[in-house]
């Protein structure tokens, strides 16, 4: 067997593998306008995270978001509607929902508040706003 063979054998078998396994990747959505009404229509739940890049506690949030959706399929099924605070932070959108900082997650369904969190990174917290998904 040849290194070629090898390497391509391998690269075969980790793709099957990925394919086999069942998705677990949250659907990030990023902001840029139309994306919020879409998510709107559909009725499904969705969350709402304004952050910024060089923000540590939206960092951390996004940690967790990651760890949760590792542990649980309905987490991975909530669309996260990415908004970009530096950008979108003195918008329409943060005004109509009056969010007042970055790294603050709104759970919504339709244009119904089910819950938000501001500046938390505490995993219990931020699974149980996203729990709130299936009430």
């Amino acid at each position: 067997m040849t290194r070629r063979h090898f390497l391509a054998g391998l690269a075969g078998t980790a793709l099957v593998a990925a394919l086999a396994r069942p998705s677990m990747a949250l659907m990030i959505v990023p902001y840029t306008g139309a994306e919020y009404d879409a998510l709107v229509q559909s009725g499904e739940p969705f969350l709402v995270n304004f952050r910024a890049s060089w923000c540590g506690t939206c960092a951390a949030q996004q940690r967790v978001l990651d760890a949760l959706q590792q542990e649980s399929a309905a987490y991975a099924d909530i669309p996260i509607l990415r908004v970009d605070w530096d950008e979108y932070g003195d918008g329409e959108l943060a005004r109509s929902l009056a969010i007042p900082r970055r790294s603050t997650l709104v759970l919504m369904r339709g244009t119904s508040e089910l819950g938000r969190l501001v500046a938390e990174t505490r995993k219990d917290r931020i699974s149980a706003l996203l729990d709130l998904a299936s009430s």
